[in-house]
């Protein structure tokens, strides 16, 4: 089994396009460009006119991860050229050069490139901030070059991927250039981040369950100089984490909460509340125990821990940014599987924080450990409570792949969260969970029970999460459409996608340590 992950290395150069050397130069191009933009004609002229010539002939569109390749004319520094998409300019976005670029190492992935120039945003004038776009082109790269290739033997692996890609983002006034350095340097952390969170949710569940993937929070909690406890089903037990116990209560791998700690405020207080709580679930497979799933796609069910994945990413990033907060990690494992030992539809269960719950049915389950982590969470009194779920098919239904559903019970928080889903390009859409979808959930004989019906039954999942976070202000990200695709993309591979870790990262950014 090989370990054969590609490496990316980005740098930034100020060498004039036309004097640029490598095996591969990278250009942008808008949609139904007729004329070559003047930016570009010094470059062109270089290479003995090949760029003009290519629209001239209209071969070439400029739609949106579009590509074309090129051999320049003359004694040109580069052996070819490419050229990438970039649609409309008037809708051009940072997360359009995010996707250009990891359209871009893709494509030069496949005619085995090891030296690439990149110069996706010479159109794109003042429109966005250098920072920016040095760090959404780094985070391109990083995340379109990643592939899971962990269990693929090396003799059986046919593709033309250089396995460490040197990349120079070229940008020649020494203004900018500076800043694009210093968004390549968060780039670089944001992308390896939510890598790292795809490379764990991309592990089937033989190799991934509650006990493994504590010791890899271990791992990685020493790696990055984070504080890791880890409480077993003894120890939840004593908690009267019983939400938590139920859902594992039928696998061999008995459950676990893993606990990680980032302290990175300049003069910290042992005793001082968190700036914030993350909480990600993490059902290592998810068969849906007695209230068994179809077959058909059940093997997608070992990426049922992606939001658990994401907080050891997101942990492990900010530890790497060094920002002045205290941030807590959570993340309740446990397998979802049916035997003579599981819990069953009709049973009731009193979470940690006392309510009873009645089970209508064990596929419910995400919601189930994230009670009893959210009671946990609020215990500590934090700034703010935020958790990834791949919790409701709903969700899936109403938002597609294309974004996560936002809910929560504090509206400065939301807005925060979409301006950092902006910056991200990770979307969101903001979804309500209000006391009538908390209605849905009430039972005739518990507090709760943990389905509410097919109607708004994303809505009402949060709604129910809700009840365990008291007054804390709180934000619940539905991310099951977009935590996994069996679809590849021009910037993207199929499998785990990690999406959220950029996200909450730009969020934890953005915050001011009180």
């Amino acid at each position: 089994m090989a370990q054969n992950t590609p490496q990316t290395r980005v740098t930034v150069d100020k060498t004039p396009l036309p004097k640029v050397r490598a095996d591969l130069l990278v250009l942008g191009i808008y949609k139904d460009t007729k004329k070559l933009p003047p930016a570009l004609t010094a470059v062109d002229k270089a290479a003995g006119q090949a760029v003009s010539n290519l629209l001239k002939t209209g071969d070439f569109t400029g739609k949106a991860d579009e590509t074309a390749l090129l051999y320049p004319l003359g004694k040109f520094g580069c052996r070819r050229i490419m050229l990438v998409g970039l649609g409309d300019k008037k809708s051009l976005q940072i997360n359009t050069l995010r996707q250009a670029a990891g359209t871009a190492v893709r494509a030069a992935d496949k005619i085995g490139i090891a030296r690439l120039a990149l110069a996706l945003h010479t159109l794109i004038e003042k429109k966005h901030d250098p920072r920016l776009v040095g760090q959404a082109l780094t985070e391109g790269m990083i995340i379109g070059r990643y592939a899971y290739q962990d269990y693929l033997s090396e003799k059986n692996d046919n593709s033309k991927k250089i396995k460490k890609l040197s990349a120079t983002i070229i940008e020649p006034k020494a203004a900018d250039a500076l800043k694009i350095n210093a968004g390549r340097k968060t780039g670089i952390i944001l992308g390896q981040a939510q890598n790292r969170a795809r490379s764990i949710a991309n592990k089937p569940g033989n190799e991934i369950n509650p006990p493994t993937l504590a010791r890899t929070a271990r791992r990685l909690a020493h790696q990055f100089s984070l504080r890791c406890k880890v409480l077993d089903e003894k120890q939840l037990e004593k908690l009267k984490m019983n939400a938590i116990l139920a859902v594992g209560s039928g696998s061999v791998s008995k459950p676990r909460l893993i606990i990680l700690e980032y302290q990175g405020r300049p003069h910290p207080k042992k005793s001082s509340p968190p700036d914030a709580v993350i909480v990600g679930k993490a059902i290592t497979f998810d068969s849906g125990g007695i209230s068994i799933k179809p077959s058909q796609k059940m093997a997608a069910m070992k990426f049922d821990k992606s939001g658990g994945c994401n907080v050891l990413a997101i942990l492990t990033g900010l530890a790497q940014l060094k920002l002045p907060l205290k941030v807590l990690g959570l993340i309740p494992a446990a397998e979802n599987l049916p035997s003579h030992t599981s819990y069953r539809p009709g049973d009731i269960i009193r979470t940690f924080c006392g309510k009873t719950v009645e089970i209508d049915n064990t596929d419910a389950e995400g919601r189930l450990i994230l009670c009893d982590a959210l009671t946990y969470a609020a215990q500590s009194k934090p700034r703010v409570i935020l958790d990834m779920a791949t919790l409701t098919g709903a969700c899936v239904v109403a938002l597609g792949e294309h974004m996560a559903g936002l809910f929560g019970n504090n509206s400065p928080l939301q807005r925060k969260l979409e301006k950092a889903a902006r910056i991200s390009g990770e979307k969101v859409w903001l979804m309500p969970s209000g006391k009538e979808y908390l209605d849905q959930m009430k039972s005739s004989i518990a507090d709760l029970k943990n389905v509410g019906g097919r109607e708004g039954s994303a809505c009402s999942a949060a709604a129910f999460l809700g009840e365990f976070v008291k007054d804390t202000a709180w934000a619940h990200l539905d991310i099951a459409g977009v935590a996994d695709t069996d679809k590849e993309k021009p910037f993207r591979s199929a499998g785990a996608t990690g999406y959220g870790v950029r996200l909450l990262l730009e969020y934890l950014r953005s915050l001011k340590i009180s």
